[in-house]
Formats: structure tokens, C-alpha cells, sequence
């Protein structure tokens, strides 16, 4: 099974220890578009403060994350898996899971990121700012620029995840980087969560689309794959262990071969 995360737009420092070394992350056919988009951010936020702010999308309160990225090469690293904060990491809660199932998470997460693509959780980076929503004054937008290096580099970080599943919970933003597809589509499951309540007048239910609470049944949702030990061979199967779970899922299939299943988790409760 591949877990295919967003990462979070706030992230925890930088730590103290070794800096950031490019040859040990993952996924090593990302090596040299990862070593463009560093060099262009490095550069770009220490030639022009405000230049990089208004690329970035930065409010002036967030200045500061400007020197976060002209530190980039120097700054101490961390596991991604600490770096990356916000409402769906602290519901998967990594540093909590048992030894097992952080081993299969180490295998089996995938975050992408507008800076280096996608990493693994294990793998050590520094503290940065760069969504995958940002259009680099000479690569361009990074959800089209990613796309070319990631058509191999995907479907061989699949295969190594054991050829099964592909679980994409994504934002739109960063599901523009990667759409996997032929069989690899047809092994893919997509994941809406949806909030679904009774009219205290008409008693008809009504759902809707969660935003915040949507990142946290997500994380939920992953813990308790993992911390299972589940190995869904296909999105027909993920569907069976999840309602195995306790989840309430609806599932459409796709209406012809190579496309995403795409599921609906439905919760009554949002926390």
C-alpha cells in the first residue's frame, strides 16, 4: 500500500543536528528537479525579500519564513515526519504509533511538497515555505513542473511499496503534480469526507463537505490502517477494511478501467 499525503503549510523548526543531505532522501530520480527548485527559492529569497514574499504568497507577518528558505543548506534537518504539523499529522500522531506500524509507515507514506517533490517520512529535511500553488519566476508553476519527473519516479515508488493499493489523500493543489494512470489508476482509491447530519425540523439528513475535520479523519483513517497492519491489494478491499474498521464508506467505481475509485467517508461526529 502507498500513502500519497499533502504536507502542512506550518511546520515545526529546523533542527540542531546535521544539514540537509540531497543523495540520502527518497525517490532519487526526483535528484536533480529537487536540486532546480532548491537553487531558484535560495536564490530568489535572498536577492529580493519582498519579491520572494509576493511569490511566495506571504503575508508580512510570515517575513520570517524568508530566511527560513536562504537557510535551506545550512539548517539542521529532521525526519519529515516531525517536520510536517497541522490537523491531519497530529491525528495520525507518527511518534505514537507502535513500533510496527512505524516501520510500515516509513514504507508506505509518500508526502508531496512544491519543493521536493515527495519524500518519505523518514527521510531528513530542513524546516521550509514552498506550496506547490507557487509559480517560480523561472520554473513556473511547480504543480506542472513536477509532473515529468514524477511519471517515473511514482509508479516505481509504488511497485516498491508492494504493487498494491494507492490510497491519494491529497489537496487538488498537489494531486496536480502526480495523477497516476492505466492500471496503476485502476488501483487507486481517492478519499471526500463528508459530514452528514439530521434536520431537527424536517428530519430529512443532510451532508456536507468538511474542510478542517476533513484532514483529521484522514489522519485518523491512516493511523488505523497502519496500526492494523492492513495490506489492501485494491480499492474494493480498502473499502471492506475500513467498514472492518468502524468507518462508514460509500464507494463508486469507476465507470471504465484506468480510473480512481473514489470513496466517501461518512462521519456524524466532526472533532
Amino acid at each position: 500500500m502507498l500513502v500519497l499525503l499533502p504536507p502542512s503549510e506550518g511546520k515545526a523548526a529546523s533542527g540542531r543536528g546535521a544539514p540537509l543531505k540531497p543523495e540520502s532522501l527518497s525517490l532519487p530520480g526526483l535528484a536533480g528537479a529537487r536540486a532546480a527548485v532548491l537553487d531558484e527559492l535560495v536564490e530568489l529569497c535572498a536577492a529580493d525579500e519582498d519579491k520572494a514574499r509576493e511569490v511566495l504568497g506571504l503575508s508580512e507577518g510570515l517575513r520570517g519564513e524568508i530566511a527560513k528558505n536562504v537557510a535551506l543548506r545550512t539548517a539542521g534537518a529532521r525526519p519529515a515526519g516531525e517536520i510536517y504539523t497541522g490537523v491531519l499529522y497530529d491525528a495520525l500522531g507518527l511518534a505514537t504509533l507502535d513500533p510496527a506500524a512505524r516501520r510500515r509507515a516509513g514504507k508506505s507514506l509518500l508526502v508531496f511538497s512544491g519543493l521536493w517533490g515527495a519524500v518519505r517520512t523518514g527521510d531528513r529535511i530542513p524546516s521550509y515555505r514552498c506550496s506547490m500553488g507557487v509559480r517560480l519566476p523561472g520554473l513556473g508553476a511547480l504543480g506542472a513542473y513536477w509532473r515529468t519527473p514524477m511519471e517515473s519516479a511514482l509508479p516505481e515508488a509504488a511497485e516498491e511499496a508492494g504493487g498494491g493499493l494507492v490510497l491519494d489523500l491529497r489537496s487538488s493543489a498537489y494531486a496536480t503534480a502526480w495523477k497516476p494512470k492505466g492500471e496503476l489508476a485502476g488501483r487507486t482509491a481517492t478519499v471526500r469526507v463528508l459530514h452528514a447530519a439530521t434536520d431537527p425540523v424536517t428530519g430529512v439528513e443532510k451532508r456536507s463537505v468538511v474542510s478542517h475535520f476533513n484532514k483529521a479523519t484522514k489522519g485518523r483513517l491512516v493511523r488505523d490502517l497502519l496500526t492494523a497492519g492492513a495490506r489492501p491489494k485494491d480499492p474494493a478491499r480498502l473499502v471492506e477494511t475500513l467498514r472492518e474498521l468502524g468507518y462508514v464508506v460509500e464507494a463508486t467505481a469507476p465507470a471504465r478501467a484506468g480510473r480512481p475509485w473514489a470513496l466517501d467517508v461518512v462521519v456524524t461526529e466532526i472533532h
